[in-house]
């Protein structure tokens, strides 16, 4: 009764600025700062080395190399979209964030959010087509045509983000409060003075495409690999194929599951407190875009070898 007198006598008028209080019911906020502070960095330093190896190699100028220097940068754009809100709010204690800052956020955050899946996608395309047809690869593959999908992934997730942060946009705000831990669009809706429900259908079929048609096309793409490998004549080659896309399964294992685990949560009855909601998107945030650098450093031959050379004549300049 009093959301619809609510509701009625709403004028539209829209807030400056919002207040995020998803952090105020924690003890230890400075060290929970300090350690996404931390983590930001190690994902910055990570994703910039990867991208300045690949784009200073020649060498590395090849489709697989590409992708993952896309998704380096899909990293860097998701995670600062929101890290440098969650550091201001907990370390410098600045709770407040005007209204075009976090419309702005909003959409950067779903942006890469988009981009990350159809990153992981193009790399899964990517691996099928280099184990499954390997002599065709090159042909199939060449780096022209993987610009022309990248630039295509890119300009549909600007595209959806763009009808999805108009009706964030479009919506009366009268309650100048954020409950959760930065500006996203469920927030948003729930910050506005209407009823939520008719608001979550984009969301809706958003989440079906980036969960169920993404992932499914990974699976498949995987399926078909399981089946390429079982036809190789020796282990040895099955254990070189497997390898090579191990960093691939880590990768999509660490972007997926925080997802997968907070819809079969929901699915079953599991009703989630605002704290255990905030870990989850927290974690599914900073968790891959920490994971993807680290693995492509470690896992990938030619990243990892001239890894060590750079470190190598650094520590040999330093001694003259």
């Amino acid at each position: 009764m009093y959301f619809s007198e609510l509701l009625t006598n709403f004028t539209g008028q829209n807030v400056e600025e919002f207040t995020i209080t998803g952090f105020d019911h924690i003890s230890y906020q400075k060290l929970l700062g300090f350690l996404i502070f931390f983590t930001y960095l190690l994902v910055l330093l990570g994703s910039v080395t990867n991208i300045c190896i690949i784009v200073t190699d020649r060498r590395l100028h090849t489709p697989m190399y590409i992708l993952i220097c896309n998704l380096a940068l899909v990293d860097i754009m998701f995670t600062t979209s929101v890290s440098t809100t969650m550091i201001s709010v907990l370390l410098a204690e600045v709770k407040t964030i005007s209204y075009y800052s976090c419309i702005t956020g909003m959409y950067i955050y779903h942006l890469g959010d988009i981009e990350e899946c159809l990153a992981l996608s193009l790399m899964a395309l990517d691996r099928t087509v280099a184990i499954s047809y390997p002599l065709r690869y090159h042909s199939i593959l060449t780096n022209p045509r993987i610009f022309l999908l990248i630039i295509a992934s890119w300009l549909i997730g600007i595209g959806v983000m763009g009808k999805v942060a108009a009706q964030a946009d479009s919506l009366p705000y009268c309650q100048p409060v954020i409950r959760y831990v930065f500006c996203d669009y469920p927030a948003m809706v729930r910050a506005a003075c209407v009823d939520p429900e008719p608001y979550w259908m984009i969301t809706i079929i958003l989440g079906m495409w980036l969960v169920g048609v993404q992932f499914t096309f990974i699976l498949l793409s995987y399926m078909k690999l399981i089946y390429t490998v079982l036809r190789l004549p020796n282990t040895g080659s099955r254990v070189q194929v497997f390898n090579t896309c191990i960093s691939h399964i880590i990768v999509v294992s660490s972007y997926y599951a925080p997802k997968l685990v907070s819809v079969l949560l929901t699915r079953i009855g599991v009703t989630l407190s605002l704290t255990e909601r905030n870990a989850i998107l927290i974690i599914a945030t900073l968790l891959p875009s920490l994971i993807n650098p680290t693995v492509y450093c470690l896992k990938t031959k030619e990243i990892r070898r001239r890894l060590v050379q750079m470190l190598t004549r650094k520590k040999i300049a330093m001694k003259q």
